[in-house]
């Protein structure tokens, strides 16, 4: 019996063109990177679940980096953090949250899709401005990259991650 958070499918009051975030339902594996002003600084396997949850109405996901498999090994540890992502009809767009305990940080965006993939920002109260940008999206893969805003008002690449799905469910 699942618990009553996770749901198989979304609720039919999401218009079926606003179910951007679909396309991740299931397990990814990680392969991800980390840079310094344009320059890779670090690499590391990771792990991402994505499922419909709260009656369909919501789509959390949890990344890890380490993958669980390699948790208690020489890798040191990173996060293991979770997004709540739900879609707000008044904006016409999902709002989400990133919690990520072990860095202490919380994050508030609001995520729109298009031709090109999904954009996600955080608003004007937010300490940082930061940018995700979900791309490439298939069936089997799809790329992910952290933007933050720089104080020239350019935005800098500090982190990607290259997904690529997995049958496994660990």
């Amino acid at each position: 019996m699942k618990l009553p958070l996770e749901c198989e499918h979304p609720h039919p009051d999401i218009p079926v063109d606003r179910r951007i975030f679909s396309p991740f339902i299931g397990t990814w594996d990680l392969a991800v990177t980390w840079y310094r002003s344009g320059v890779q600084v670090r690499r590391e396997l990771g792990e991402w679940h994505f499922a419909w949850v709260l009656e369909g109405r919501a789509i959390q996901d949890v990344w890890i980096v380490p993958p669980r498999r390699l948790r208690g090994q020489s890798v040191p540890l990173y996060e293991y953090g979770t997004s709540l992502r739900f879609y707000d009809p008044e904006l016409s767009a999902w709002r989400s949250t990133w919690i990520g305990p072990m860095q202490g940080v919380v994050h508030t965006f609001i995520a729109r899709g298009d031709e090109n993939g999904i954009t996600m920002e955080t608003g004007a109260f937010a300490t940082r401005s930061l940018r995700w940008v979900f791309s490439q999206i298939k069936a089997k893969s799809f790329k992910w990259k952290n933007f933050e805003k720089s104080d020239d008002g350019s935005w800098i690449l500090v982190q990607d991650f290259a997904a690529t799905r997995t049958s496994k469910e660990d």
